[in-house]
């Protein structure tokens, strides 16, 4: 998606800053987290804890989001903007809108407006509302 968006030149998975990111453009200093709604608790899904062995997934489910809060937080101490996208968002009926939030957080100044660069998507989502 973000190559079709005119938007080459990451990298997966960067091992070079706190979390390794799943996506990275390494030299304006953009990270990409893409979480799992169940391993990393989705505040829109709100799915359940699973029904044996309750505390070792409450405390796995913690451990999880008190990582996950602390590289967000040294990642924009060190300078870095970071999107979080979870697995719902990559679903198909959610793809126009988080092809636009990417297309947002990627694009550099002189970049038009996701509505400029691709009007026929943006009139395809305003129809759909």
């Amino acid at each position: 998606m973000l190559r079709e968006m005119g938007f080459p030149g990451y990298r997966c998975d960067w091992k070079k800053v706190p979390g390794h990111p799943d996506i990275v453009f390494a030299g304006r200093k953009l990270a990409i987290e893409i979480r799992g709604c169940f391993w990393h608790r989705c505040p829109v899904c709100n799915l359940s804890v699973p029904k044996k062995n309750v505390e070792y997934w409450e405390a796995k489910f913690a451990r999880n989001r008190e990582r996950d809060a602390r590289n967000l937080a040294t990642l924009e101490e060190m300078g870095w903007k970071v999107l979080v996208l979870w697995e719902h968002q990559l679903k198909k009926k959610e793809l126009p809108a988080t092809r636009k939030l990417l297309y947002d957080f990627v694009r550099r100044e002189d970049d038009p407006p996701y509505e400029e660069a691709f009007p026929e998507e943006a009139e395809g989502a305003a129809a759909a509302r």
